[in-house]
């Protein structure tokens, strides 16, 4: 009789516990159900840029752009040897995705001239920061290397400072002229490193003289533009044979952008 009473006891328990599973409210529910509008909240992936690939950079400059920046090319009398000239070399590069880039060099009688291009398409791997953002920040760490100069301001009369006066001194020699920079060699004002506007989303030109050495002296103009998710940098050197020639700013200048435009064109920017 002991035995038949606990069994029943411990079946009566069972069917309680069931009816209390069974009997629960409609409002018990899990934790993460109470605020379905917070539920599998995600932050939006930032947009890619919009360049996928990159150019073969050895044939993105013709053969005409290449006469004009490298004379040198069309006194090569040997056919083969100028046609390697035109084809350029390649830089080297583990990823022809992310970075290409082309070498050109040529000498005429008059100077030897080398053209540089580089292309790189960046890509961010934070969520939170597009393709564009990225080769943003790339491109303004490049600007903020070249240090260029703060744009002058226009010449002005100022009411406070009085105008020059004649010299009276007999003994008094005139002074050479300065250059807008101070440095021999250096580009007038409207010539001197600066942003460019209305190329590619922006860029800028840095123009240098190397005048350390015995050697005639080197000019390199730098042009560097984005657009979108790529960075482009091409780099144009002259060195005269005759020591003391200076290249010529404002024309190694428009040889640089007007590649500079090619280029944006073709990147469809």
């Amino acid at each position: 009789m002991q035995r038949k009473a606990y069994v029943t006891g411990t079946a009566a328990l069972l069917v309680a516990l069931l009816a209390g599973c069974t009997s629960g409210s409609g409002d018990d529910r899990p934790t993460d159900d109470a605020n379905p509008g917070n539920a599998g909240t995600t932050t939006p992936a930032a947009q890619p840029g919009k360049y996928r690939s990159l150019p073969e950079a050895c044939r993105v400059v013709d053969h005409d752009a290449l006469d004009t920046l490298l004379p040198g090319i069309g006194q090569i009398t040997d056919q083969d040897q100028r046609e390697k000239a035109y084809q350029g070399e390649a830089t080297l590069t583990y990823n022809t995705d992310r970075t290409v880039g082309c070498r050109w060099k040529a000498s005429s009688g008059a100077a030897t001239d080398r053209l540089a291009v580089d292309f790189e398409r960046v890509v961010s791997y934070d969520n939170a920061v597009s393709d564009d953002d990225q080769a943003q920040r790339l491109y303004l760490d490049q600007q903020a290397a070249a240090d260029l100069p703060e744009p002058s301001a226009p010449a002005s009369a100022s009411p406070t400072t009085p105008a020059p006066t004649a010299s009276t001194d007999d003994d008094a020699s005139p002074s050479a002229p300065e250059s807008p920079s101070g440095a021999a060699g250096a580009p007038p004002a409207e010539l001197q490193p600066r942003v460019l506007p209305g190329l590619g989303d922006e860029a800028y030109l840095d123009d240098k003289l190397n005048t350390s050495g015995s050697a005639a002296e080197q000019r390199t103009v730098t042009v560097v533009f984005r657009t979108s998710n790529v960075v482009v940098t091409i780099e144009y050197e002259e060195q005269p044979m005759a020591t003391g020639t200076v290249p010529d700013s404002k024309e190694l200048q428009d040889r640089a952008q007007n590649l500079a435009s090619q280029l944006a064109d073709t990147l469809g920017g």
